[in-house]
């Protein structure tokens, strides 16, 4: 890679910076297959249905597709729902709650690779930003030790403010860019979900790098990533 061809270096978090997608993935299961224990002929919550609906979307719309796709309807409430209220936003908040829980049980290292690739494009003094759909990013980066490194965090709340539709809209990433004062048109894309990637395909970046953490490769491909890696740690 010549990194020194780019600008900044837009990164995703969950999956891609620290492996907190597992945890989202415990959180979303144990949510929904509690949620779908109140319907009869529902098939267990799986996986799949976390890579096909849920992976990398904002939280909100993450619980529409998977309920849209079961065929369930839900009123949408408000993000002030008790995270007990059968809603869209009560079930998203139910599961943000479980997301703080295993976090603060646990804590959180980030992937080896990624920090190797940290510390490379670090020398090359070329700007980094994160660019999540979640409401905890920062807390996730205090955890991690990598709040340091990034002076632009483009996280659920900030987008949710500024008005800017969630992946797999442009949007988020090209604020971020602005944000660091680059041109988005020279601003690498790195991201591990279908929808971060098919957000990267959509603006006018030269470049979207798919970690695969278990979407798979040629899906992450099909989505629109110009070449997909298995670690980070191969780039820097």
């Amino acid at each position: 890679m010549e990194w020194t061809r780019f600008d900044a270096v837009l990164f995703d978090l969950d999956g891609v910076l620290t492996p907190t997608a597992e945890v989202h993935m415990q959180a979303w299961s144990e949510m929904f297959n509690a949620a779908l224990a109140e319907y009869d002929g529902q098939a267990p919550y799986t996986d799949a249905d976390y890579f096909a609906h849920v992976d990398g979307k904002p939280r909100y719309d993450g619980v529409r597709a998977f309920l849209a796709s079961r065929g369930i309807e839900l009123p949408e409430g408000s993000p002030d729902d008790p995270a007990s209220a059968h809603t869209i936003s009560g079930l998203g908040n139910r599961k943000n709650d479980a997301v703080r829980e295993i976090l603060a049980r646990d804590g959180v290292t980030p992937y080896p690779g990624s920090v190797a690739l940290l510390d490379t494009l670090a020398g090359l003094g070329i700007p980094l930003a994160v660019v999540s759909s979640s409401r905890n990013a920062p807390v996730v980066l205090e955890g991690a030790g990598l709040a340091d490194r990034f002076p632009v965090v483009v996280d659920g709340s900030v987008a949710e403010e500024g008005g800017l539709p969630g992946k797999p809209a442009p949007d988020t990433f090209i604020h971020a860019a602005e944000q660091l004062g680059v041109d988005p048109a020279r601003s690498v894309v790195v991201e591990d979900a279908v929808s971060g990637v098919q957000a990267g395909a959509a603006g006018p970046f030269p470049l979207v790098i798919g970690v695969d953490r278990g979407a798979g490769e040629q899906t992450l491909l099909d989505a629109g990533a110009d070449i997909v890696v298995a670690d980070l740690g191969e780039l820097a």
